[in-house]
């Protein structure tokens, strides 16, 4: 098994032990037995006072059907990376919370660290609201506003604690695509044929006049699926497997959405949105056959796209979500940004500390790829943490554009691990033991390297230092704390 490969470091994750025990509500002695190991045992693992053994992991996942990897990422790590930028901010700078308490917190009370997330992304959607001069919605029984968060944060908030994977999505995709497959007809035929003989929908491409702005445009009384010739060909298929998630598991995308708590109609909305369009790519891009593929071919996205007659994006999108117990991906991070560094899309099936407010470091070669139109970059860097990281960039294009109008232009950064560099195709001509890793930051806010020449803004925990007589290549210099 990969597990035993993997355990150069004890792996101590007592907390998640006990959680894992009290949730299937049972006893130290039961679980001890289970395990085959004794209760004192079990107990002083649960206090990490003991690692995990391999064979504990092992039988972990052979008695409760947990993943052992969940047991050996950083998910500890990853929260205390979002606690630190919570820290950041100007309003609680000042507290001086120690590692030490942060780590405490993240792996004996994790939610109690998810509700001070979701209690601060909803300050800091009150702060930018106020910022921007729009009233927060009143109380009529309270005095004070309302914070709340936006829709868009809840559900990548729903993301990140699902790494970006829906088991029920993924099975009834898989199971879809393969009857599909039967017909002999290429995919959007297929799906155009599906929708017309069962839900007497008719699926029209339509010309750029009629179509105006719209892409896509359902009309329910005509049963008419409107796409726009401006589309290429996987973004009509995607398009048609997006309505064939609501004629045809509408009810699971219901009880899919029924498990998390959205706080209101554009939420809950938005949320079924997300689980159509993650249902749409799972049947472009079947579980099974693409992780078979995936691997076989060491994770090139272009040949992916063009085996699955997918997009660059649609594929890489698809890569962060392989986390099926019984046959893992490796676990990458996406992020797509626009050429002034709006991040538009951020998915993460591992431990990948995404800034939750802010750009990204200009350092990361994400940014270089607009210099390079269609070409794919490589990169290794290494955040301020010390964690190293291969990254791949390349840009895309979401539609046709007409002459005379704005293109979009947006970049794909998508990258693992370093120690899972070893299975990309990307890395194959690099000797990954010697090549020089870029030092970058989460974002200039959040990282205190020094005399950096992208510098944008000093670290908001350091205190600015300045002198009158000295110029460095950093416009900001700080002081250690």
């Amino acid at each position: 098994m990969a597990v035993e490969s993997s355990l150069s470091r004890k792996i101590f994750a007592g907390p998640r032990l006990k959680r894992l025990r009290r949730e299937r509500e049972i006893t130290q002695a039961r679980m001890a037995e289970e395990l085959d190991v004794s209760a004192s045992y079990l107990n002083l693992m649960e206090r990490n006072q003991r690692p995990i053994t391999v064979q504990v992991l092992i039988r972990l996942a052979d008695v409760y059907g947990v993943d052992p990897r969940e047991f050996m990422e950083g998910g500890a790590e990853q929260a205390i990376g979002e606690m630190e930028q919570m820290l950041a901010d100007p309003v609680l700078r000042d507290m001086g919370v120690p590692r030490s308490e942060l780590q405490d917190a993240a792996e004996h009370a994790p939610a109690l660290v998810a509700a001070m997330q979701k209690l601060y992304r909803a300050y800091n959607a009150a702060r930018e609201a106020s910022e921007a001069g729009l009233p927060q919605r009143a109380d009529p029984d309270r005095t004070e506003a309302i914070m709340r968060e936006s829709p868009v944060d809840r559900i990548r908030a729903v993301l990140h604690a699902q790494r970006n994977y829906f088991a029920e999505l993924d099975q009834a995709a898989e199971t879809f695509a393969s009857d599909l497959a039967l017909t002999g007809h290429e995919l959007f035929f297929a799906l155009c044929e599906h929708l017309r003989a069962k839900h007497g929908i008719r699926v029209r491409v339509l010309p750029l006049e009629v179509m105006g702005e719209r892409l896509r445009w359902y009309d329910h009384h005509r049963r008419q699926l409107m796409i726009s010739e401006v589309m290429d060909i996987p973004g009509r298929t995607f398009q048609a497997a997006y309505q064939l998630a609501f004629t045809d598991c509408d009810t699971l995308l219901n009880e899919t959405a029924a498990k998390f708590d959205m706080g209101d109609e554009a939420g809950r909305k938005l949320l079924r949105v997300t689980l159509a369009n993650y249902f749409a790519g799972a049947i472009m891009m079947p579980y099974g056959k693409f992780h078979e593929a995936a691997e076989l071919v060491g994770y090139d996205v272009e040949v992916l796209a063009a085996r699955f007659g997918a997009s660059y994006e649609q594929v890489a999108h698809r890569l962060t979500t392989l986390s099926r117990p019984t046959a893992r991906g490796i676990p990458f991070f996406l992020v797509r940004v626009d050429s002034a560094g709006n991040v538009s899309k951020r998915f993460s099936s591992g431990r990948f500390p995404f800034a939750h407010f802010g750009g990204t470091c200009p350092l990361w070669n994400v940014h270089a790829a607009f210099t390079e139109p269609g070409h794919i970059l490589t990169q290794v860097f290494e955040l301020t943490d010390g964690s190293r990281w291969f990254s791949i960039a390349r840009t895309v294009r979401r539609a046709i554009t007409p002459f005379g109008a704005i293109e979009p232009r947006f970049a794909i950064g998508l990258g693992c691990e370093m120690k899972y560099a070893t299975r990309l195709i990307y890395a194959k001509r690099l000797d990954l033991n010697t090549v020089e890793a870029v030092p970058i930051g989460i974002n200039c806010r959040l990282c205190e390297r020094p005399a950096c020449p992208q510098r944008a803004a000093p670290p908001v925990l350091r205190p600015l230092h300045v002198d009158e007589q000295t110029r460095g290549v950093s416009p900001f210099s700080f002081k250690d704390l």
